[in-house]
């Protein structure tokens, strides 16, 4: 696992363990645009579209206001597992070290929304 070399990084600290972290940055989308055009930004990075969750499928988010991102990468300590959302073009990062609680947090998030 490797972050695609487009991806700036930046410290974070992770949800769970409350470590300091260096992640890929979540892109802004600094257009006039909607999240449509919001998930053109993610293209080339370390981050992939969201658009379902669960094994039942159920939809992530309320497409084109909100939209879910995900991210994998790996740091000296570990894996490292990452959600962001862009909530009509604001956009908020979520860092983990265990992928089930980035699973949680997302479902919860999911469902929140």
């Amino acid at each position: 696992m490797t972050t695609a070399t487009r991806t700036p990084m930046a410290t974070a600290d992770t949800a769970d363990t409350a470590e300091r972290v260096t992640a890929p940055v979540l892109p802004a989308d600094d257009r006039a645009g909607d999240g449509y055009d919001w998930t053109d930004t993610l293209e080339g990075t370390a981050w992939s579209v969201l658009p379902n969750r669960a094994s039942e499928g159920w939809d992530a988010g309320s497409w084109p206001n909100i939209i879910f991102a995900v991210a994998r990468t790996r740091d000296r300590a570990g894996e490292l597992f990452g959600y962001g959302t862009c909530v009509e073009g604001d956009t908020s990062t979520h860092w983990f070290r265990s992928q089930d609680a980035c699973f949680e947090a997302i479902t919860a998030e999911v469902f929140f929304h």
